[in-house]
């Protein structure tokens, strides 16, 4: 039967369909990822208009139908429009909300990942820590968040918390030195703020900085842990 629904969520992606709608990807608190259709979003004057824009955060009211779901109305809490007046910050943006539309699913419990995202997204306007180091941080969390996190407190070979100085990306996880197998040197610094990204929350993760050689090493660890285990090709990586 259908009925209408309240849900708090962020839009994750936005196209056109037809000469005047619009469908939207709408990552949830209550209902996960999912996909609505805006009738008439596309005109100027459509009360939906703007809540129908990527990053939009807020409460939206939907009519569930037996195959869709159709928007009814918004309560915009954050457009995030500080974003919107720089393409780098766009390029960064959209790729979090690719990825994060990518990892979730309709009737999961999402709640944390949206979370971070809103707070990723947050961490971008205020422009206090480095682009990049935003992005790794991003990337690190969510795939924990996702179930495939990075094994960062003891040695995946032999189980030892002592010596971690290696990272494998195929073995997901830190290698001590006496397994000496992984392909990338971690340096102790970068080893802790690997462990920090993991085990903090979601509010402490974007609270700090890091010199330009950790910044490098978590780069190269988390890029070749998403090519080993993120078999996927985001459209929005090709702008940045």
């Amino acid at each position: 039967m259908s009925q209408e629904i309240k849900v708090t969520g962020m839009v994750l992606q936005a196209g056109n369909i037809g000469e005047y709608d619009k469908r939207i990807v709408l990552l949830t608190k209550e209902r996960g990822r999912i996909s609505a259709f805006a009738r008439g979003a596309k005109k100027a004057t459509s009360q939906y208009a703007a809540a129908c824009q990527p990053f939009t955060f807020g409460e939206f009211s939907l009519y569930e139908g037996k195959n869709s779901f159709n928007l009814m109305w918004a309560g915009v809490e954050n457009y995030f429009d500080t974003l919107k007046k720089d393409l780098d910050l766009i390029y960064y943006a959209s790729y979090f909300c690719e990825l994060a539309s990518y990892l979730t699913r309709e009737n999961n419990d999402e709640l944390e990942i949206l979370k971070l995202l809103y707070q990723t997204l947050r961490a971008l306007e205020k422009k206090t820590i480095d682009i990049e180091l935003v992005r790794c941080i991003y990337e690190i969390k969510i795939l924990a968040l996702y179930g495939i996190g990075i094994e960062a407190s003891r040695c995946v070979k032999c189980g030892s918390r002592e010596d971690l100085i290696w990272f494998d990306a195929r073995e997901s996880g830190v290698v001590c030195n006496k397994c000496e197998h992984g392909k990338v040197k971690v340096s102790p610094a970068t080893l802790y703020t690997l462990q920090y990204i993991l085990y903090s929350s979601i509010e402490k993760l974007y609270t700090f900085k890091v010199s330009a050689d950790v910044l490098w090493e978590l780069k190269k660890i988390i890029r070749e842990y998403m090519r080993y285990h993120v078999n996927h090709e985001f459209k929005s990586l090709l702008f940045l």
